[in-house]
């Protein structure tokens, strides 16, 4: 198959269905970017073998997908099946995959000598020697469990939630709260006589540094943080 076509195949009661897409208008739509399937589609046909082009019977279409409409069924092909991506497509979607791994691990993990995030260098480094190989499918927090074990006997890696204790001064409180709650769940939070805020968030250890940073800039320096536990 030319790059210029794909096939997205589907598998139900052991019987395979496949349609013909053009590739980046094909992973635009799985991904919710467009929504109109005929934009999709090089062929408005579902095989049971496209690079062969064996057509697939009205009525075993029925019997899997309760319709015969083409439409409908290359829907829950793309949606639910495996999409053939090209070579440049694959890379990409690596390389993105890539990326986000090392920045969930640099905000997940601390070096344990200094409790301090390594720097996303540090980790790529350390990953390209461990030769890991990123699946595009596969969650980031999946993989990126699995590199922490294989990164701990070149780079010393510690994975522990931080209990904070956060302060807030009534001046900044309403403003500062949307900003620092992305940075973990609050287990507690008390809004105070004096319009102040008190909440206990629990986080990463490997957000704790970019968290006061950013408690810093929202409170311009009055808010307070404390390790709990």
């Amino acid at each position: 198959m030319s790059e210029k076509f794909t096939i997205a195949r589907f598998t139900k009661d052991s019987e395979h269905f496949e349609i013909l897409v053009k590739p980046n208008k094909a992973l635009d739509y799985r991904n919710g970017k467009i929504a109109g399937i005929t934009e999709v589609l090089a062929a408005e046909t579902i095989y049971s073998d496209a690079n062969k082009g064996t057509r697939v019977a009205e009525d075993e279409l029925r019997k899997a997908f309760g319709t015969t409409d083409t439409l409908k069924i290359a829907d829950v092909i793309l949606k639910k099946g495996q999409l053939q991506l090209t070579t440049e497509q694959r890379r990409k979607m690596v390389e993105d995959k890539r990326k986000q791994i090392i920045d969930y691990i640099s905000h997940q993990a601390v070096d344990p000598k200094t409790n301090l995030p390594h720097p996303p260098m540090r980790i790529e480094n350390a990953m390209e020697q461990i030769r890991y190989p990123i699946d595009p499918y596969k969650s980031i927090e999946e993989q990126a469990r699995e590199i922490i074990k294989l990164l701990r006997p070149i780079l010393p890696l510690k994975v522990e939630q931080l209990q904070i204790g956060v302060t807030i001064p009534a001046t900044y409180a309403v403003r500062a709260y949307g900003a620092i709650k992305a940075y973990g769940a609050i287990k507690r939070e008390e809004w105070r006589s004096d319009g102040s805020w008190y909440g206990i968030l629990e986080m990463p250890a490997g957000s704790y540094a970019s968290f006061l940073n950013k408690l810093g800039d929202v409170t311009k320096g009055a808010g307070e943080a404390k390790v709990i536990s």
